[in-house]
């Protein structure tokens, strides 16, 4: 569904991502681990046209990723995008923010939006706290709705850069079971994270980055318990404690 073909990016005068190539299947969960500054969420930015790349080519579903297409617009609500700080609309209340895209984007009926935005919110167990305001919240349920919100969209894939890491250690686990939840009802996921629980669990693949190069790829109970290359041994070393 999602392929990354060698693709660079800079950042001035830095080389952030060094040749990165990445596929993923549909249904497939792959998490990106390693160090802050290897590049993972740049990887994320650059498959949802927020970010341009210099060289390689990124494909989804067989159409080519490119921030100044046309199309750009179109593609991006195939691919939704849970972000680490929830970006909900202050000024509107937990159903609003949910039905805003369907409705204006998709330009579905007000009243079947509704319907579906409060199924949504069902699904991540937030229905009864529709007319909340974001800042009524705590940061898990901000992110539960975000959740929702990039669902109403009907994405054949969503991604995640580190949902989770903004959230006090308690809510980490609310997000988390959600994710577990869209994991087991066959969505394509790439997620950003230093939860090493959940990709253990839940992952079909794990990438670690290290400056911009995926130095090591493979089943996620084989990268996380039996490292090959010394610096994902390292860095699972420091993450665990071990």
């Amino acid at each position: 569904m999602i392929e990354v073909r060698q693709i660079h990016k800079r950042f001035g005068q830095q080389e952030v991502l060094k040749g990165v190539s990445l596929q993923v299947a549909a249904g497939e969960v792959v998490c990106l681990i390693g160090p802050s500054g290897s590049g993972k969420s740049t990887v994320l930015r650059c498959i949802n046209g927020l970010e341009t790349y210099e060289a390689g080519e990124i494909l989804i579903e067989g159409e080519r990723v490119d921030s100044k297409s046309a199309t750009i617009h179109q593609l991006r609500t195939h691919v939704g995008m849970v972000f680490q700080r929830f970006n909900l609309f202050p000024h509107r209340n937990v159903l609003e923010n949910v039905m805003e895209g369907p409705i204006y984007v998709n330009k579905v009926d007000p009243a079947t939006g509704r319907k579906e935005a409060l199924t949504l919110l069902e699904k991540v167990g937030l229905a009864e706290r529709w007319e909340a305001y974001p800042n009524q919240l705590s940061g898990g349920q901000q992110q539960r709705v975000a959740i929702a919100r990039a669902l109403a969209m009907k994405p054949r894939a969503i991604l995640f850069d580190e949902p989770t890491s903004a959230l006090d250690p308690e809510l980490v686990g609310e997000v988390l079971a959600v994710m577990r939840t869209l994991a087991n009802d066959g969505m394509t996921m790439i997620v950003v994270t230093h939860e090493m629980g959940f990709a253990r669990d839940v992952a079909d693949r794990v990438c670690f980055l290290h400056s911009g190069i995926i130095i090591e790829e493979g089943p996620a109970k084989q990268v996380l318990g039996a490292p090959q290359h010394a610096r994902t041994q390292d860095f699972l070393r420091r993450v665990l404690g071990q």
